[in-house]
């Protein structure tokens, strides 16, 4: 969701900066925009409604992609205020053209600054709220009283909500200024060049060494030196430089046409790279937990929120936790978990999952569980990030950056932290013998079978092809496998643009039953487990209404074969891998649709990949 590079020193910025652009689509964005401050003190903006394609091509015909050695910021644009159009996408001058500023966020009171900005003769040209703060800036500045420094201060002590910026001022040529407050950004460090990025990615191929700006911090950046202040004192705060360890790879390719397509594959690696060192002779090992787990296997109740495919993971884990450790489990997603009358107190704990760790809702539903006293626990991907930091204590997925918007890989490493962590709150409150732990830890054989589901890519193929013109499907499974029901529908809507819905297989027959037709798809999960009669009894209710059934199994039984259209089988193995390889086949099922349908699989259209707006 908008994305946000910026880059200071000796080099033409052009090149940086559309590089860094590029490293961002995969967040989802409308528009393009890039300024530069050359060094005669001209500020030249460019922007596109479209692709970084688009605004490239405009700068190229310009004659201007050669030409500014200088600062330099750009921006993607995901639009919440205002249509979006070229007029509206960032980056915004203030009136006097001195001032341009790019914004990650919503300003919530822009309405009454634009109102008081007005009565001040102050003239709009965008339906932005940016635009409204990039004025307010320039209000303060151009009285002549307040430094530049001093002027993105006073704005920024009059605005609420969430913001990322990055400004330039042709009057202090020399200063960049970066401020943050509920949605990320970076600064990357290397000699004397200054990179800045809403996350690492445009980031990474320039420098290792990088600071995550806090909540209410600035940077501001003067020549060859910079300092890191308080957005609400002029108080110079320490520099925390940090070395990071992303692979340039993560945000290469390689031999696949998309991100989605070798991140799914990645998970053979991912999810063995999550597991490992976490398990040692039967007994379970969270290092980032060690100091509060006397706390948290005490607490009398769990909540996990998150959203979207975090909140399927925490699903999981629920069911998960309280099969293992008998201990109760509430999932609420994080935009409900902030408003509603949630009973947290000290005795609780939270679980918080984000990919990205800057989802802002789930940042809020932290933000409470901490004025409640709850212990709070973070699972992302991400070091140094928000959720990390906000957190008490927490767990990394350790599965690499993640491209794809659709999230494939980020899903089955959480459910495999959310495994090891019932397990170990199993073992902690003696709910489960060391016996039956260990045996649950023995999941080496499983971690080898992943291959054998990839393996059966070309078969998911030809019989994804076969329904990529439904317009309507139905997921159904039943215990772990609901949650990998409503994760399996949700990435057919998200990359194929299908309607599809995830239902426990028996809650089908009140009320969805009623669109079932013979043109209907139902994909049915289906294990060999407690729940199997029951499930085929559900299956039997569609196949009598001439449904089309799809079944992801691990039983070669006939019954299933005289039942499915289209049958695809899994190898044997324990619940929890099951639900991975029901997973897996499912991510691979719902990106050949796509791809049949001649679809953007890594950049659907209205998704971001970082949600960093309420």
């Amino acid at each position: 969701m908008c994305g946000i590079v910026a880059y200071k020193g000796h080099k033409n910025c052009y090149p940086i900066l559309l590089d860094g652009l590029h490293k961002l689509e995969y967040r989802g964005y409308d528009s393009a925009g890039v300024a530069c401050l050359a060094e005669n003190g001209k500020i030249t903006v460019t922007k596109r409604s479209g692709k970084v394609k688009q605004l490239e091509d405009g700068l190229k015909k310009n004659n201007l992609i050669e030409n500014c050695n200088g600062s330099g910021i750009a921006h993607t644009r995901w639009a919440t205020h205002g249509k979006p159009n070229q007029v509206n996408a960032h980056p915004h001058k203030d009136q006097s053209g001195n001032i341009v500023l790019v914004h990650n966020g919503i300003i919530e009171n822009y309405d009454p600054i634009k109102k008081f900005l007005r009565s001040k003769k102050v003239k709009f040209k965008s339906e932005t709220d940016t635009e409204v703060l990039v004025q307010l800036i320039g209000y303060f500045f151009n009285q002549g009283k307040l430094n530049f420094e001093q002027s993105v201060r006073a704005a920024l002590q009059r605005v609420d909500g969430a913001y990322g910026i990055v400004v330039l001022n042709k009057k202090e040529p020399d200063v960049m200024i970066a401020a943050r407050k509920g949605s990320p950004l970076v600064l990357g460090i290397k000699d004397k060049e200054f990179f800045i990025g809403s996350d690492i990615s445009p980031i990474i191929k320039h420098t290792q060494q990088i600071i995550y700006l806090e909540d209410a911090q600035m940077t501001i950046i003067d020549g060859d030196e910079f300092k890191i202040t308080s957005i609400d004192e002029d108080l110079s705060l320490p520099k925390k430089v940090e070395k990071i360890d992303f692979k340039i790879d993560d945000y290469d390719k390689g031999e696949f046409k998309y991100f989605m397509h070798k991140e799914i594959h990645e998970q053979v690696d991912t999810i063995r790279n999550t597991v490992t060192g976490r398990t040692k002779k039967g007994n379970i090992i969270l290092h980032g937990l060690l100091d509060y787990w006397h706390e948290i296997k005490q607490a009398d109740k769990i909540f996990i929120t998150a959203c979207g495919t975090s909140w399927h993971a925490g699903l999981i884990g629920k069911n998960l936790i309280e099969r293992f450790a008998k201990v109760p489990v509430h999932v609420e997603y994080a935009s409900e978990f902030r408003y509603n009358k949630t009973l947290v107190d000290n005795k609780s704990v939270v679980i918080a999952i984000s990919q990205s760790g800057e989802t802002a809702d789930t940042l809020a539903a932290i933000k409470k569980a901490n004025d409640c006293g709850a212990i709070t626990v973070g699972i992302c991907n991400v070091p140094g990030s928000s959720v990390s930091r906000e957190t008490n204590c927490g767990i990394f997925t350790r599965c690499g950056h993640e491209v794809g918007v659709a999230s494939t890989k980020a899903f089955t490493a959480q459910i495999s932290i959310l495994y090891l962590y019932a397990l170990k709150l199993a073992d902690s409150n003696d709910s489960m013998s060391k016996k039956t732990i260990k045996e649950h830890l023995d999941f080496g054989e499983g971690l080898k079978k992943i291959k054998h589901v990839l393996n059966k890519e070309n078969e998911i193929k030809k019989i994804a092809l076969k329904y990529k013109n439904a317009n309507d499907f139905l997921y159904l499974g039943r215990g772990l496998n609901f949650p990998v029901a409503l994760e399996g529908a949700l990435k057919l809507k998200e990359i194929s643009y299908i309607h599809a819905e995830g239902y426990p297989a028996a809650e089908m027959k009140h009320g969805p039953i009623a669109l079932v037709d013979k043109d209907m798809p139902n994909v049915f999960i289906v294990p060999k487990d407690k729940t199997y009669e029951k499930i085929i009894s559900n299956i039997e209710e569609i196949k009598s209404r001439k449904g089309k059934i799809i079944i992801i199994t691990d039983s070669k039984d006939k019954i299933l074969k005289d039942l499915a259209n289209d049958l695809i089988y899994v190898p044997k193995t324990n619940h929890y891998m099951f639900c991975v390889f029901a997973t897996i086949v499912l991510q691979l099922f719902a990106y050949y649709i796509a791809v049949g349908k001649k679809l953007n699989v890594d950049r659907p259209r209205n998704l971001a990949k970082s949600v960093t707006v309420e």
